[in-house]
């Protein structure tokens, strides 16, 4: 699977290590940054991160900050996404059954790359159940409109 991935400073540790995780499970990892813990601002990567995959030019994507709220926020303002910060297995699994969600936000704050893998790998295989929340997810895209 082709993954975008981004992280501000508060996310850039755990970005790393899950992009390398990720890497060697076989997918194609797309990093937009940062690379760096000098401060910066969550909104910039988000943006990188849900362009991409509203463009389809990759699969999901994967966005770290402290708490994964912010990147959500920003992420959810570009047409074509819907981004959902998550912590446990069921919030994964009825975010992808339940709602499509092509990005996945997790904060650092909360979790090592072990657990955020685990979430990761929910959000990987799960599939959008359709049915009668697809008629759901086609009222939130008219709401971009």
């Amino acid at each position: 699977m082709k993954i975008a991935i981004g992280a501000d400073h508060a996310g850039v540790t755990l970005k790393d290590q899950l992009r390398q995780k990720l890497s060697e499970e076989g997918h194609e990892v797309m990093d937009y940054g940062t690379n760096s813990l000098d401060s910066c601002d969550y909104p910039d990567f988000a943006q990188l991160v849900g362009r991409a995959v509203a463009a389809e030019q990759s699969d999901r994507g994967i966005l770290v900050c402290s708490t994964g709220i912010g990147m959500a926020m920003a992420a959810n303002k570009i047409d074509g996404v819907r981004a959902a910060p998550a912590q446990s297995d069921d919030e994964v699994r009825f975010t992808r059954e339940h709602n499509d969600a092509n990005v996945l936000t997790l904060g650092a704050k909360y979790m090592d790359a072990s657990r955020a893998m685990e979430l990761i790998g929910i959000f990987l295989k799960t599939e959008f159940a359709g049915g009668r929340h697809a008629r759901r997810v086609a009222k939130i895209a008219q709401l971009e409109q």
